[in-house]
């Protein structure tokens, strides 16, 4: 099954229609079924101390997946160890995390969106590769959280949010397109 984007729709939506995300985007397969991506805004931008005495800044995102098809879908995401240097920067990267907290949607008003003991987290995943892979069932939607980490801090309002080309997925974050995994039919 490939799916082609239908509705490429970007709003601001926590300002302008009460909801939640920051962009929606879906993708229609061949009997017009849609797999929706909703991303976040972020939140934080709070500084770290990592254990190596290293100084970061970190933002916490959420994204929703809902799979509107008769079939499951297969979603796969996986980021290295080391994070991606900036464009307009010489000394500014940021590494991309994948924590395996549950979110939800109650949890959208809280502080870092409900993301407790964010430390203790980091301090053990800072320096590792992170990793996704969920089953979504038809009809159902999966919610997830994803933790920026950045060298230094980011002037002006970081947008970040997966969006999907031929099934692949990739995610958009200060300047970058990185792939990043795949969504697909089981």
């Amino acid at each position: 099954m490939r799916l082609n984007l239908v509705l490429f729709l970007i709003l601001n939506c926590s300002i302008a229609t009460g909801q939640n995300f920051d962009t929606e985007f879906k993708y229609s397969d061949s009997s017009g079924k849609n797999i929706i991506i909703e991303n976040s805004l972020p939140k934080g931008g709070i500084g770290y101390t990592a254990p190596s005495n290293e100084n970061f800044v970190y933002a916490v995102f959420w994204t929703r997946i809902t799979n509107e098809t008769n079939t499951p879908i297969e979603l796969k995401i996986d980021y290295p160890e080391d994070g991606f240097h900036l464009p307009n920067s010489i000394d500014n990267s940021v590494k991309l995390l994948l924590p395996t907290n549950r979110m939800t949607l109650e949890k959208v008003p809280l502080f870092n969106y409900g993301f407790t003991d964010i430390e203790v987290y980091l301090n053990k995943n800072y320096n590792k590769e992170s990793s996704l892979s969920k089953t979504i069932p038809a009809k159902q939607s999966y919610l997830f959280y994803v933790t920026a980490l950045y060298d230094k801090g980011v002037e002006g309002i970081i947008r970040a949010g997966f969006i999907m080309k031929n099934n692949q997925l990739f995610y958009k974050i200060s300047g970058l397109e990185i792939p990043c995994g795949r969504i697909k039919p089981i």
